[in-house]
């Protein structure tokens, strides 16, 4: 079964409202928000983290923000982390075209930390599984559906010119 079908059934047997949104394909967080004509800060963007050798989560930001693992360790509590491979991506996500994971853990198995910075909006948008269509619905329905773990870990593009 495709990713995208997975997660509209998952939304479908909850009786969310969603919608699906076709855009040009993109391959970046950033890209997708710009070929969606939508603010990076409203694009949950995955990013799938390793603990060690074989311990994965999902850490889920904006995508115009950039993932901070000093502070990820202190939200989590876990010590060596690296982002999982392109291989270990495909391993983890057969269903899904790489890079473009859809913000639930659970249909993965995964934990999944979610950053304070989506807390404000009314709306979600991510991909769900390729990279032609996002998923937009109401973020407290999606928090309620995806039960992440909520944290603050990621560094916001002023933070980062302001290091520079």
């Amino acid at each position: 079964m495709a990713c995208l079908d997975r997660v509209t059934g998952l939304l479908d047997d909850k009786g969310l409202p969603y919608a699906i949104l076709p855009h040009r394909e993109a391959f970046t967080a950033q890209e997708v928000a710009h070929a969606s004509h939508i603010t990076g800060w409203k694009l949950a963007k995955v990013v799938v983290v390793r603990e060690g050798l074989r311990d994965y989560f999902m850490a889920v930001l904006p995508a115009s923000a950039h993932l901070d693992f000093g502070i990820l360790r202190r939200v989590t509590g876990r010590k060596e982390l690296g982002l999982a491979t392109e291989d270990e991506l495909r391993r983890l996500f057969p269903d899904c075209d790489a890079g473009a994971m859809p913000p639930f853990g659970a249909l993965y198995g995964l934990p999944m930390y979610l950053d304070g910075c989506f807390r404000s909006s009314k709306e979600s948008y991510f991909q769900a599984g390729n990279h032609r269509e996002l998923v937009r619905m109401r973020f407290a329905d999606y928090e309620r559906m995806a039960g992440p773990i909520a944290g603050e870990f990621c560094l916001h593009e002023s933070l980062i010119e302001a290091q520079h």
